[in-house]
């Protein structure tokens, strides 16, 4: 198996290769720099040399509000046309995707239940619009491929909510977290392990909802984040933090498809701990 990463220095994609490191597994690891995925010539001329067999897709453009005006474009570029490129020259030389999509491609209204695999999507800002498109993109041009759907992901690297809670903590006695929207936390390295788990064991191709389990608010995130650390968290509505780009109210992700293949799936408040610690180390 010829493994490539595409997106590599991103927070997945640093996950991913410590993961692939600890099990001694070889792998080819790209950024930007090394084949633009906006560019299908660099892509082709990538995989010509390398001729990779699985490839994890983990490059994105994730700036979320910035996608709503000034970075419009470049979340049309990445995260729609790249992913367009990576998926047909995917197809062409045989190898299995891996697409990492988010339940942003949801609307957050449902009223009961949780989001299932094939509930339909209707993304109500720009980066959960183009990375549906990205999906279909992948759908129509790949035959062998993994869509995963994640949500709220925090890990060791690069930056998320728990790194800005820890710095808000550090120089305010006082913090206030909305209370009103519902979701799963995610850990990087949970994410990582899921997607060596469902590529080695060779699962039916499709889309799969992958998190933590358990589903909390962000509130309830921030205290447990903060809960060694003697500050005050105060809940609010989201109208009190308005921003540019709208997020879904409601996004917690059924989990049973990805259940239903025997992997166990630790809680949030167990991957956070466990985020923590490694960072401690």
């Amino acid at each position: 198996m010829t493994i490539l990463i595409t997106g590599a220095n991103g927070q997945l994609g640093t996950e991913l290769q410590q993961l692939l490191d600890e099990n001694n597994i070889t792998y080819h690891a790209t950024d930007s720099k090394e084949m633009d995925i906006t560019k299908i010539e660099e892509i082709h001329a990538y995989f010509e040399r390398i001729k990779p067999t699985l490839v994890f897709h983990c490059a994105a453009y994730t700036a979320v509000d910035k996608a709503e005006e000034e970075g419009k474009e470049l979340n049309q570029l990445i995260n729609v046309e790249g992913t367009k490129n990576i998926a047909q020259v995917t197809e062409k030389y045989g190898a299995t995707l891996v697409y990492i999509s988010t339940d942003y491609v949801f609307d957050g209204t449902k009223k009961a239940g949780e989001y299932e695999v094939n509930d339909t999507p209707n993304p109500q800002n720009e980066y959960g619009r183009a990375k549906y498109e990205g999906e279909l993109a992948v759908q129509e041009f790949s035959s062998k491929f993994y869509i995963i759907r994640t949500s709220w992901v925090f890990g060791k690297y690069g930056h998320n909510f728990v790194f800005t809670m820890q710095k808000l903590a550090e120089s305010h006695p006082k913090i206030t977290v909305v209370n009103d929207q519902f979701g799963r936390p995610t850990w990087t390295r949970s994410l990582a392990e899921f997607m060596l788990f469902v590529t080695n064991k060779q699962a039916d191709y499709g889309i799969y909802h992958f998190s933590n389990d358990n589903s909390c608010t962000w509130y309830d995130f921030a205290k447990e984040i903060l809960k060694e650390q003697s500050v005050e968290i105060q809940p609010v509505d989201s109208t009190q933090f308005p921003q540019k780009a709208k997020r879904p109210q409601y996004s917690v992700l059924d989990l049973s498809k990805t259940k239903a293949l025997g992997y166990e799936i630790p809680t949030w408040e167990e991957a956070l701990a466990g985020m923590l610690k490694a960072i401690q180390a």
